[in-house]
């Protein structure tokens, strides 16, 4: 007597009067009509049925992937002249999307630029979001990526939170790490440089109007970097400037758009007129810590009542970036035994505690700079002064740094080569079979092929 609802099945397939009329059922009726259902269930979303051929795919396929090198190889600039994200190497990721077909095929290409609308709605209503990662290769010459599996975890956040497309993460992760290979030669090799991966999705539509998004480009372009401070692991001053505001409570402070960053440029050309690296976002009344800069802040001190902490601010509010460096910190200390605490603390707790002898020390935290200390924050027109001993943020320094290179094992490094199937990529030879000889750079291009 109680009625048939599959907890996957969708409601909406029942109406009030098919419930009660089940209900009504003798038993050996309510068995065929129990199987029906499931039968129907089944061909309208079993894969391959007939309901489900043009459905939209729901996630473009490692399998899929097609390989053109390009024709002509740029020179890589020296280490030590590398500026963050400047010089891009030679081929990127790209895949579409649209609202009726899903995802279509992904392709590695030749760096290419893009060809947008002028009414391009990632263009006028921000409607377009990011990450950041890195490859990295040690003395063996082995390549490891650190943690993509969150990368791509928050990136599919990020297109929930906007109205774009999802994806399957471990497809992502493999056509990822297959663009690492194909240009693993601009990969330093040197300690502190890396290969800086950015996948980006954008709404595509050519149309104005603040709509959900119809079309959608995915890709994927990277960049070798050295340190992201010029300085290097050395201590940071900042500006602590309540009159600015990140990100509100029900915001998108805690995904990765574009709309985040573009806001921020002006308060911190301020503060660094004002010989300050970098802003310290406050929020509220109370003038909580927010982040710093584009990194997550930590503070470890001695609190009023005695005990060692080491806090960052909560995930709770929605406010904070859920970086991915920050949970790797929380972990790591975690596994050290030292008590972290994920809850807020402000501004004004921190100057009476830095009165009093109570801050060991301040450091951000991010892709970027992986570790950064703090020595000073200006704070009502005065600066607090923060130690900054070669302590737990130097330690957390090394120890992460040899992580991302293999040197320490551990679940966070993943191997380039353990990552794509043991068969490498069959899909070029696919490509060289069916490419034109007499297309333009197709010799040189199949030249490249064949060593692949």
């Amino acid at each position: 007597t109680t009625p048939f609802s599959p907890p996957e099945f969708s409601p909406h397939i029942f109406r009030k009067s098919q419930v009660i009329m089940f209900s009504t059922l003798s038993r050996s009726t309510a068995a065929r009509y129990n199987k029906s259902v499931l039968t129907f269930k089944r061909r309208c979303f079993s894969v391959g049925s007939a309901f489900s051929t043009n459905a939209p795919k729901d996630s473009f396929q490692f399998s899929d992937l097609t390989i053109e090198k390009a024709s002509t190889l740029k020179p890589i600039p020296p280490s030590k002249d590398l500026l963050f994200g400047k010089n891009l190497t030679d081929h990127m990721f790209e895949v579409d999307w649209d609202a009726k077909e899903g995802w279509g095929k992904p392709r590695i290409v030749p760096l290419h630029n893009l060809s947008l609308s002028p009414a391009c709605s990632s263009l006028h209503y921000a409607i377009q979001c990011f990450e950041g990662l890195k490859a990295y290769k040690n003395e063996d010459g082995k390549i490891f990526l650190f943690r993509p599996d969150k990368n791509a975890e928050r990136l599919n956040s990020s297109t929930h939170r906007l109205g774009l497309p999802q994806f399957d993460s471990e497809e992502f992760i493999k056509c990822m790490a297959e663009l690492v290979r194909v240009d693993e030669r601009w990969i330093p090799q040197e300690r502190g440089y890396s290969l800086y991966i950015r996948p980006t999705v954008i709404s595509n539509d050519s149309t104005l109007g603040v709509n959900p998004p119809q079309k959608a480009l995915f890709y994927i372009i990277m960049s070798p970097v050295g340190p992201y401070f010029p300085s290097g692991f050395a201590p940071v001053k900042l500006y602590a400037d309540p009159t600015f505001i990140r990100a509100f409570p029900g915001g998108t402070g805690n995904v990765k758009i574009g709309a985040n960053y573009g806001p921020t440029i002006q308060p911190s050309l301020q503060a660094q007129k004002k010989g300050y690296s970098q802003v310290l976002w406050l929020f509220g009344e109370e003038q909580r810590i927010e982040e710093v800069g584009t990194m997550n802040l930590f503070v470890y001190w001695t609190n009023e009542f005695g005990e060692e902490e080491l806090i960052t601010a909560p995930l709770s509010n929605r406010t904070i970036l859920p970086g991915v460096t920050r949970d790797s910190v929380i972990h790591i200390c975690k596994e050290w035994g030292m008590n972290v605490q994920e809850k807020a603390i402000t501004m004004r707790q921190v100057k009476q505690a830095s009165i009093e002898g109570r801050i060991k020390e301040i450091f951000g935290a991010g892709t970027a700079c992986v570790v950064c200390p703090v020595s000073a924050i200006n704070y009502e027109g005065e600066d607090v002064s923060i130690p900054t001993p070669e302590g737990l943020a130097k330690k957390l320094f090394d120890h992460i740094t040899s992580v991302q290179r293999g040197e320490i094992k551990s679940d966070y490094c993943l191997p380039v080569e353990n990552i794509l199937p043991a068969e490498k990529n069959d899909h070029a030879h696919e490509l060289l079979a069916t490419m034109s000889s007499s297309s333009p750079g197709a010799s040189e291009t199949q030249r490249h092929l064949e060593h692949e």
